[in-house]
């Protein structure tokens, strides 16, 4: 009996509880809920807080796990949408079954399941015979894909996700300019947050992101966007995004993925205090400043807009190139929020750094806070001894913890 009193002293200690139940490995936690209904009760926000899904065609369609989801989804905090570029998500190009010639199908997406009547009136590609083509040629991932009601449905069960994370990694070079299965996904993920009450989400994590990821994860009119979309975005403050790189010197194509990159971040420019981007593979230009970057100045026409972001408290920039009077002219611009920033693995292509943080000396009226920098220990990650060691580690949790306790994500 005594052994008993002091148990149910630990356990129902809240804080004790919580720190033994954190500690737990997830499997154990798993078999931990099986013991008695109390324990299962206690378990489950511990276990279901982090929820990793790879989309399949029967991730947010089958019955039984739909209604699991709806029974724990309430849990989760932390929801990672992973969706590889395989051979399963590529779409070749649709051809007509008698003349061979190929079809151009205008994506019109359906928001809601109609009922069997309204089925047979209206198939849900526009018309009967580009739906029999794209049954026959596409994959069932790209049908499931399409699902959005499938996909409003699952994140209204984790109605209380504060982190969204998206992973799509994968994608060949000579496949940047086709539109894939991970596309179509990435719009009905994107509806579907906008249409589930969602209240809770501050975060967003693209880790990694192909460069045309962004723009079917861009809030704009059409592709089934509620007038009021932009207020679910609004709520994000921090913003983490690793995308994969190009040739940015090329004549061709160069520049439509940087202006699709440059319009997503400047919807985040009245919310965003914590900012986070890296180039995967080759470095690449700053985001941040690309109203000048040298690249998009060919056509004066088309130079973006600067982008000031009003609440900005902390910035890193990895793995890029740049000009020293852009990092001075992004300092000018921050000047009154800007509590930290990082240009790690960053190289000038012209100037000094003396001239890029000239602002900085000028705002303190000396050079002294040059010689007062406190020479911190650099993390070493934990590499395999293969040449993604380092990739390996920029996209591991082990990084994201390091991350979120002490740079872009710190309170």
């Amino acid at each position: 009996m005594g052994h008993g009193s002091a148990f149910l002293r630990f356990w129902w200690d809240q804080t004790v509880r919580s720190t033994f139940l954190g500690y737990l490995p997830r499997g154990d936690l798993a078999n931990f809920r099986l013991a008695c209904h109390d324990f299962g009760v206690r378990g489950a926000p511990v276990l279901f807080r982090d929820l990793s899904v790879t989309f399949r065609t029967s991730t947010f369609t089958k019955p039984a796990r739909m209604a699991a989801l709806e029974r724990v989804g309430h849990h989760v905090r932390t929801f990672t949408f992973n969706m590889a570029h395989t051979s399963q998500t590529f779409l070749p190009p649709l051809l007509d079954p008698v003349t061979g010639e190929e079809r151009v199908y205008v994506y019109e997406p359906r928001i809601s399941n109609p009922s069997p009547v309204a089925r047979r009136k209206r198939p849900k590609y526009g018309s009967w015979e580009m739906s029999d083509m794209l049954i026959k040629q596409y994959s069932p991932l790209f049908h499931a894909a399409t699902n959005i009601p499938a996909f409003i449905r699952a994140f209204k069960a984790m109605r209380n996700i504060e982190h969204l994370k998206i992973s799509c990694p994968g994608q060949e070079p000579a496949q940047r300019y086709r539109r894939c299965s991970v596309d179509y996904a990435l719009i009905s993920l994107r509806i579907a947050v906008e249409r589930a009450p969602l209240v809770n989400l501050t975060t967003l994590s693209l880790l990694p992101i192909h460069p045309a990821g962004v723009f079917y994860l861009r809030s704009m009119p059409g592709f089934g966007t509620l007038p009021n979309a932009a207020k679910r975005w609004a709520q994000i403050k921090k913003l983490a995004i690793h995308m994969d790189a190009w040739n940015f010197e090329s004549a061709y194509g160069a520049t439509d993925h940087l202006r699709f990159l440059h319009e997503f971040l400047s919807g985040f420019s009245d919310s965003l205090e914590r900012l986070f981007f890296r180039w995967k593979g080759g470095k690449g230009p700053c985001p941040f400043t690309l109203d000048s970057e040298p690249v998009l100045q060919r056509d004066r026409r088309k130079t973006p807009k600067r982008t000031r972001f009003r609440r900005l408290k902390q910035m890193e920039l990895k793995n890029s190139c740049l000009d020293a009077r852009q990092i001075d002219s992004f300092i000018r611009r921050h000047r009154r929020t800007l509590r930290e920033f990082d240009f790690s693995e960053t190289s000038l292509r012209s100037g000094t750094w003396d001239d890029a943080l000239a602002y900085l000396s000028r705002m303190s009226g000396s050079d002294d806070w040059k010689r007062k920098q406190v020479v911190e220990e650099p993390i070493t990650p934990i590499s395999d001894g293969s040449p993604m060691g380092e990739e390996l580690y920029f996209g591991s949790p082990q990084h994201m913890k390091e991350f979120l306790r002490n740079s872009v994500y710190m309170k």
